[in-house]
């Protein structure tokens, strides 16, 4: 897939992941739209991105949804590449834990629904490009989950298994379905980790690295070793996440 020259939106892109994606495609000279619910971090984010585009949206609403593809219809009609990116996680127990329903709906809304929402509304128009792409942030956590973060583990598990079936009915079609599996990744989400941790940045630029290489199933790091574990002995994979 080509690394220049396209117009792309990312979500959650005004930190973290997001943000290093940004700046990967940023410095190869394309049109970038960020999106999140932060207006303050949207603008930070773009000071530091000339020429670079903000929309704030709630990813838990579909009606923000909604208004977002609306404006990228009407600005920004030679959109080419979706950037799934945005989550959150919850650490809870289901037998002590707090709000637990309310946090259910918040993760399953922003990291499975907005996805597989954003992907169905701008599919129109990113199939009457001439190449394009759609981008999932999934998890190592698909492979063996964590106690900690059943509903976070879960819909990363969904977000893979969609990006792979979907990747199926576009065959033939302009549009290639990526899905980046990263591991441990040092962002605000990871903060109360201390090690064990890539860069942002790092897995940024491998995932441009092999996004022009039409790698579509990307495991990253220790996400590689992971996978090769599991083939191997599930059971011992299972043991090393189970804890987190």
């Amino acid at each position: 897939m080509q690394s220049y020259g396209n117009t792309i939106l990312i979500t959650g892109g005004a930190s973290g992941i997001g943000l290093a994606i940004a700046r990967q495609f940023h410095a190869r000279q394309n049109r970038i739209i960020l999106t999140g619910r932060d207006p303050g971090k949207l603008a930070r984010a773009a000071a530091s991105l000339p020429g670079v585009s903000t929309f704030p949206a709630d990813l838990s609403d579909p009606a923000s949804i909604k208004t977002l593809c609306d404006y990228l219809a009407s600005d920004h009609p030679g959109l080419n590449i979706l950037v799934n990116n945005a989550g959150v996680q919850y650490a809870y127990d289901f037998r002590t834990g707090q709000n637990i329903p309310q946090n259910i709906l918040s993760e399953t809304a922003v990291n499975f629904l907005a996805p597989l929402q954003l992907t169905a509304r701008l599919l129109p128009c990113l199939s009457r490009q001439t190449a394009a792409a759609v981008v999932f942030v999934s998890s190592a956590l698909y492979i063996a989950p964590k106690r900690s973060a059943p509903v976070y583990c879960a819909t990363k598990s969904a977000i893979h298994t969609f990006a792979r079936a979907l990747r199926y009915q576009l065959e033939g079609s302009p549009v290639k379905v990526f899905d980046i599996i990263p591991p441990l990744v040092d962002t605000a989400m990871t903060a109360s980790r201390a090690s064990g941790k890539i860069s942002p940045d790092h897995l940024a630029a491998t995932f441009l690295r092999l996004f022009e290489s039409d790698v579509y199933e990307q495991h990253i790091g220790k996400a590689r070793l992971l996978q090769l574990l599991a083939r191997l002995s599930p059971a011992l994979a299972g043991r090393m996440l189970r804890n987190g």
